[in-house]
């Protein structure tokens, strides 16, 4: 479930930047800006062993998100699109927000249940 959540930031994150930019929203245009940012996303899922602890902040969520903007940047420029350092601090902050923020309110519910599980 929390790779589904990843997921789904990850593509409002593009949805939104395509639709600020007035950029159309079909689905060839769509994917080419997102995939780079979902090969990123898996990556940090991988190298993260995040299936274990996919809830935790500091690991996975950080270094999810650090390689979800870091990869995704570099797989952007590898494929010959833009990178500007505007995008570069809107993907850190947004991305951040999204990945590690959601981590972070979902973080009282989870305690509350495993308190829950040993009591």
């Amino acid at each position: 479930m929390a790779f589904v959540i990843d997921v789904a930031f990850v593509l409002i994150f593009v949805l939104v930047g395509r639709r600020s930019h007035g950029e159309t929203a079909g689905f060839t245009g769509l994917m080419t800006t997102l995939w780079p940012f979902l090969v990123a996303l898996i990556a940090g899922w991988l190298v993260t062993w995040a299936w274990r602890r996919p809830l935790a902040v500091v690991w996975p969520g950080i270094p999810i998100w650090l390689m979800t903007v870091a990869l995704g940047m570099l797989i952007r420029t590898s494929a010959g699109q833009g990178v500007q350092p505007s995008f570069i601090a809107v993907a850190f902050v947004v991305l951040g927000a999204f990945l590690v923020g959601w981590r972070l309110v979902a973080m009282p519910f989870v305690r509350r249940r495993a308190l829950r599980r040993t009591a």
